[in-house]
């Protein structure tokens, strides 16, 4: 129907009769003439109708509305000068028409403008219940070619370094720990259910043991997650593992792997390795284990201090177990008031947001003197001062910011003050090239965390973590009591604050993933019924192994510069975990749900 793409054309195609396909983009008329944008996947070019060289095609072009499907055949010829578009990559060359053929007409009222001229202030409620419209834009459509043109780049080096790709089941069965699983009832296995997969991560690991050594694939899980803003019930992994390599070998293939996807799809040459921390580093100086490292304000630790000072709000926090911490903001003096740190002002309210009482402040004045209100000043002893100034590296027009409590509770809330900060004081600047690509691996995470509601142990990121051996010994009757303070030989992914994917070496041993799930509570008889499969796999000759998976949609987000995932993916749901182009989930027949041997409990709000 088409002999070439309407972004195809230059000054080289001049004079060739062309065949073009495509939505009409906007119409003008000119006194007589009719000017056409026309687009297609490949881009958009202008059509010129003029009645003295085709009476029929001006005919239909008087009538065409926007987003009407056409066909035009006509004669590339150049622009004249004064007409020249250096906006479009076609804008050199226009298709002067000879016919035009209406494929489908636009029936109806568009709920919103699709012309690229036209793409700000349409509500993203919209765009989602006409997504087939919104995928028409030049940004939605330059964003799924982009997620292509990334996972073609991750394919191909992959594939380079041996990896198998492998499809894993999308039915299996559901098991403890993570998220919550979305369950599929099954007709033929009356009161059984499959789960949709969270992860392949058993799967994977099984390949590992069937020799496949190198297996990589583009992944759909699913999670039923309590809703959070950028969080999907269905997303994408780039999922892989493999055998026989240490945690060294893993990380640097990795970098590797990230470089090419990034100069395929960029042109960015990454400078490696990528900068390490550790998990305790970066929760000590940044108060969170997916640090933004493009700007300072780091964390300060002053608890040593201010233990023994008449400040009862730092000295009981250090009293009862916890921490005071610290940031330093330059600057913060004149950028920031009173009225913004104290109760009802926006920096308080991160803060509070975060579940802290508030924020401690002091202001380094000229001199080095300290400006505060309340205690703190006149129980900071000289030495004190000039401790807590060397240490935080404040100078004069310094704003100081503390924490005080629980150290979890701390970090959380000084991180969110410093992210909140950096954005509003301009710190982090998009068109600096050293702000935009800030690599980061975290390793070292604990082996376990403490469920205070469920008074128990839970694995921070997954059960089959491989302890780290430095911490574990030799001996496996004592692992009862060296696995509760283990470190992981796991390791996270972070960029410019986002953590872009994770992993971590496997345990490949039977008997110790057997007291690791009986750490996390699980009695042994339950995880053989749960794990059964997998422990006796692993004493079956399973190799040393080990992986990771990235989250497709954010590396996406970020390669495209937006602030959503949703704009990185087809179909998205919303923050409420609905479709709403076909009105997903919905109710079903009663006789469904017979077959299917389930019935509803669930009573509607009045």
């Amino acid at each position: 129907m088409r002999s070439h793409g309407c972004g195809d054309l230059r000054q080289d195609t001049t004079g060739q009769e062309v065949q073009l396909c495509g939505w009409v983009d906007r119409r003008r008329d000119h006194g007589g003439v009719i000017f056409i944008d026309l687009r297609d996947r490949s881009g958009t070019v202008q059509v010129t109708v003029d009645p003295d060289l085709g009476a029929d095609a001006f005919a239909v072009a008087e009538h065409l509305r926007h987003e009407t499907v056409i066909q035009v055949a006509g004669r590339v010829r150049a622009r004249p000068a004064e007409s020249l578009n250096p906006k479009l990559a076609t804008g050199a060359v226009e298709v002067l028409a000879s016919a035009i053929t209406v494929l489908n007409s636009v029936k109806g009222n568009l709920p919103f403008p699709v012309s690229v001229h036209d793409e700000e202030n349409t509500r993203e409620e919209l765009r989602l219940r006409h997504r087939y419209l919104d995928l028409r834009r030049e940004r939605m459509n330059g964003n799924l070619r982009l997620r292509a043109q990334t996972i073609q780049a991750a394919r191909r080096f992959l594939e380079e370094q041996g990896f198998i790709e492998v499809e894993t089941p999308v039915l299996t069965r559901s098991t403890p720990e993570g998220a919550r699983d979305y369950l599929v009832p099954s007709r033929v296995c009356g009161g059984e259910w499959f789960a949709l997969p969270q992860s392949p991560q058993l799967f994977k690991q099984l390949l590992m043991v069937g020799g496949i050594e190198r297996y990589y694939q583009v992944a759909r899980c699913f999670r039923d997650e309590d809703l959070r803003a950028d969080r999907q019930p269905e997303f994408t992994q780039l999922d892989m593992e493999m055998s026989f390599m240490d945690q060294e070998q893993i990380l640097e293939l990795n970098e590797a792997l990230i470089a090419a996807i990034w100069n395929t799809v960029k042109g960015v040459e990454l400078p490696r390795p990528f900068p390490r921390l550790t998990w305790h580093e970066a929760m000590e100086r940044y108060g969170t284990d997916r640090p933004d490292t493009r700007y300072g304000m780091e964390l300060t630790n002053v608890s040593d201090l201010v233990a023994d000072m008449g400040f009862k709000v730092f000295s009981g926090a250090v009293a009862a177990g916890g921490s005071v911490k610290c940031i330093a903001v330059p600057g913060g003096n004149e950028a920031l008031s009173n009225v913004r740190i104290k109760p009802g002002g926006d920096v308080f309210s991160e803060a509070q947001a975060a579940g802290a009482g508030g924020l401690a402040f002091i202001r380094v004045r000229d001199g080095g003197e300290i400006d505060t209100i309340g205690a703190i000043k006149d129980n900071l002893t000289d030495a004190k001062k000039a401790e807590l100034l060397q240490r935080t590296g404040a100078e004069p027009g310094t704003l100081l910011l503390f924490g005080a409590g629980d150290t979890a509770t701390v970090n959380k809330a000084l991180d969110r003050v410093r992210q909140f900060l950096a954005r509003e004081l301009g710190m982090v600047k998009p068109d600096r090239e050293n702000d935009r690509w800030n690599f980061l691996w975290v390793v070292d995470f604990p082996m376990f965390e403490f469920n205070a509601g469920e008074n128990r142990l839970e694995a921070l990121h997954h059960p089959f973590c491989a302890p780290n051996p430095d911490d574990l010994g030799d001996d496996p009757g004592a692992w009862a009591t060296t696995l509760p303070t283990a470190r992981a030989q796991a390791y996270d992914l972070v960029l410019n604050g986002l953590e872009l994917g994770g992993g971590s070496l496997r345990i490949h041993d039977s008997a110790l993933q057997r007291q690791v799930l009986q750490t996390i509570g699980l009695p042994l008889e339950e995880a053989e019924r749960q794990f059964g499969f997998l422990m006796e796999a692993l004493d079956m000759g399973a190799p040393p192994h080990g992986g990771l998976a990235y989250g497709v949609d954010r590396i996406v987000m970020l390669l495209a510069g937006e602030e959503s995932i949703r704009d990185t993916i087809a179909f998205p749901k919303t923050q409420q975990a609905r479709c709403l182009m076909t009105q997903a989930p919905a109710g079903v027949a009663d006789q469904q749900l017979e077959e299917l041997h389930v019935a509803s409990t669930w009573v509607a709000e009045e």
